[in-house]
């Protein structure tokens, strides 16, 4: 427990990069589109000077927008990552430092190598899945099958609900002439 809860450190820290490596490039992206598109359709002509830099007329990631997005995913992961822990670490498996190190690496390594070859892919489904994996291989009832069946649940589900909010929302919009 000593050695690997000190190595923890080093696979935590990989984890961290990693989770920037294949979330930041979506995160950045989407600012760095919007300023553009503002931009593009004139929505920010007459925009006070202290808010310039949000012209882009081409597209790029500028500097602020890397740092925004680095400072806003650190931000979520400090505010909703302990909760996150806590149901991945004990609930779903309980977890030894060795078991976090092998999920963290093991997570990180994937995220690293998809990302080379441009495959975007979930860092919530890629530690999920990795810390299973660390837990089925104390036992296979050593993972609460009952709390990965409400994670699977609730991957299957987003998807639709959020088309199907976003759906309304636009329906909204357009009906009362906003949009």
């Amino acid at each position: 427990n000593g050695l690997f809860g000190k190595l923890q450190l080093v696979s935590a820290t990989y984890m961290g990069w990693a989770h920037g490596f294949a979330d930041g490039q979506k995160t950045m992206g989407v600012v760095a589109l919007a300023c553009y598109a503002a931009t593009a359709k004139g929505d920010l002509e007459g925009i006070p000077q202290w808010l310039n830099f949000l012209n882009t007329p081409q597209i790029e990631v500028k500097t602020w927008v890397r740092i925004s997005c680095a400072i806003a995913m650190a931000m979520g992961t400090y505010i909703g990552g302990w909760r996150i822990i806590r149901t991945l670490g004990h609930r779903l498996v309980t977890l030894k430092p060795v078991n976090g190190f092998a999920a963290e690496t093991t997570a990180a390594t994937l995220l690293l190598v998809t990302g080379k070859l441009g495959m975007p892919i979930s860092t919530t489904h890629t530690i999920t899945t990795s810390i299973m994996g660390v837990g089925a291989t104390k036992r296979l009832n050593a993972v609460k099958w009952r709390v990965v069946g409400r994670i699977v649940v609730a991957w299957v589900l987003t998807l639709p609900i959020s088309a199907a909010l976003a759906y309304g929302i636009c329906r909204l919009l357009q009906m009362a002439g906003l949009h």
